[in-house]
């Protein structure tokens, strides 16, 4: 998706992919390098995904063409949350918060934005 389109497209996007319908199109090139970044650090296959301190509820992580799902384990120390954010705002990427619905932009990418209205 386009990074402006508005919070409830966001969310329409989210409930056309659990029912399981995706683009059929090539991947963001800026959802690739996110997953690919992301999954250095803290893998979603192979052993160390399932070990003690992996940051994932489940895994493999669903990676489509324009999002990255993220189930997320209840004790996942809060770098984590600040590398995803980190690495969404260097790509221009929204995040989507499932728990709550809202759509909102990583604060590097807020900065940036308001810098560049000064």
């Amino acid at each position: 998706m386009d990074n402006a389109d508005l919070p409830d497209n966001v969310r329409a996007a989210n409930a056309r992919c659990a029912r399981g319908e995706h683009p059929q199109r090539p991947a963001d090139p800026r959802v690739v390098a996110f997953y690919d970044a992301l999954t250095s650090t803290y893998p979603d296959r192979g052993p160390r995904a399932a070990a003690a301190g992996s940051p994932w509820a489940s895994a493999p992580l669903h990676a489509a063409a324009d999002h990255i799902q993220m189930r997320l384990d209840e004790h996942c120390p809060d770098e984590v949350l600040e590398t995803i954010e980190r690495l969404a705002g260097e790509l221009n990427l929204d995040l989507l918060d499932l728990q709550d619905g809202t759509v909102y932009p990583p604060p590097v990418k807020a900065r940036r934005t308001a810098a560049q209205v000064r």
